[in-house]
């Protein structure tokens, strides 16, 4: 794997880091020992404010069948540490790491008080009422219905094409065999074909927004099935970025008047077959457990990082390949321990894949947003910070003292193995 300017990854990082604090309101706002605060995703949290006057948040689901944690008592152990207790089969779970003495593990999320404000590290947005459940796209995408062109055996033509099928297993095939047509030379040009605006999807889908899938927590059967749905919603799109940034992108010239190299398009390929593969396990582990992609709804927001930018590879590159990615990994081994917690090792094993093959994406990412930017004598950092801020207004942290903040010495997270190489 390539290693990366350690300056940069540790921007990358802090970016998903800081994007992630949620403010929930004044302190005095919470006096109650437990109050819960419900997500646009339906990963709902529960706060606890303990007798000494500090704030704990994890995962208001009990892991092991559902129960609502928010409702539970907090007890004191003795020993400097309190547990919140489910009321339903009295599994308890330390506030500080949410390990369980019954063997179960659930979510902590970070919480700091500033200024009398509470703040939360999680991705999802939080507010202190339930968010109703409409459907305001009448169950189908708005699709652009362009026909691939030109008609001719190159890359982008079958990008472009893939893009225009609507069944998922239909994509996933086509990836597979253009992915293995190139890398064995049948396929030898790029080409040029003019993408759709936005994919194809099945008219049988039910389409909610973003926020209103609820994915649950792992802890039931049908909650895991709910999870595994939403990955594999995730990963159909990501096959889509994949070969959209090929299609969209493949005209352009750098400021040197060169155009991207051979490899630039060889790369997204393969994270294009990659996220096939992805999709294909997901799929089949659904099977699996009785269930089949499109028995629940699914979300298009994933799109609109792409629309936003349409027209730059450099910030396609910083935003969906660089960011989002590194925000899935981020959350990644959270939703691999709701698995591992009831004991589904095969769902496990997919996970792991998944896992393994998107630290390389976000190398994918890296590698051509610093080729670029060497390549037309730009800085990296300063040109990362630029676009983050100019497509996530929001990002920047929350009024914290950050002095001393090490970005040096990472250990143990998806970040290591981009700037660290194995010994």
């Amino acid at each position: 794997m390539d290693h990366f300017e350690e300056d940069l990854v540790a921007a990358l990082r802090e970016i998903v880091k800081d994007r992630n604090w949620q403010c929930v309101g004044k302190k005095c706002d919470f006096d109650s020992p437990c109050t819960k605060l419900y997500s646009e995703d339906g990963e709902h949290i529960v706060l606890v404010h303990t007798e000494d006057d500090r704030f704990w948040a994890m995962d208001s689901s009990c892991p092991h069948e559902g129960g609502p944690l928010d409702l539970g008592d907090i007890e004191d152990l003795g020993d400097g540490k309190s547990v919140l207790v489910c009321p339903w089969h009295h599994f308890d779970f330390c506030l500080e790491t949410g390990a369980s003495s019954m063997g179960l593990q659930n979510q902590v999320y970070e919480v700091r008080v500033v200024q009398d404000m509470i703040y939360i590290n999680t991705q999802n947005e939080l507010c202190l009422s339930p968010i109703p459940e409409t459907d305001t796209s009448n169950g189908k995408l708005s699709v652009d219905d362009v026909e691939p062109s030109p008609s001719e055996d190159t890359l982008c033509f079958w990008a472009t094409k893939i893009l225009c099928t609507p069944d998922p297993k239909e994509k996933v095939a086509m990836t597979l065999e253009v992915q293995e047509r190139w890398n064995s030379g049948e396929i030898t040009e790029v080409g040029q074909a003019t993408p759709p605006v936005q994919p194809s999807r099945k008219e049988n889908l039910t389409v909610l927004q973003p926020g209103k899938i609820k994915r649950g927590k792992g802890g039931t059967l049908a909650s895991r099935i709910a999870l595994l749905h939403s990955l594999a919603n995730i990963e159909q799109w990501a096959i889509d970025l994949s070969w959209d940034v090929i299609a969209r992108f493949s005209s352009v010239r750098l400021d040197t008047g060169e155009p991207l190299p051979r490899q630039f398009f060889s790369d997204f390929v393969k994270v294009a077959g990659d996220e096939a593969k992805h999709y294909h396990l997901l799929e089949t582990r659904i099977t699996e457990l009785d269930s089949f992609f499109g028995a629940l709804p699914v979300h298009n927001g994933l799109w609109q990082s792409a629309t936003d930018t349409s027209h730059d590879l450099l910030a396609r590159l910083a935003i969906v390949h660089m960011v989002h990615e590194a925000r899935g990994l981020d959350v990644h081994p959270q939703t691999l321990s709701r698995f591992a917690a009831q004991g589904d090792c095969s769902s496990v094993e997919v996970l792991e894949v998944i896992y393994r093959d998107e630290i390389t994406h976000v190398a994918a990412g890296l590698r051509w947003f610093t080729y670029i930017c060497s390549q037309e004598e730009r800085d990296c950092l300063s040109t990362f910070h630029d676009l983050v801020k100019q497509h996530f207004k929001g990002y920047l942290k929350p009024p914290f003292n950050t002095e001393g903040r090490k970005t040096a010495g990472m250990t143990e997270e998806w970040y290591v193995p981009l700037v660290k190489p194995p010994s």
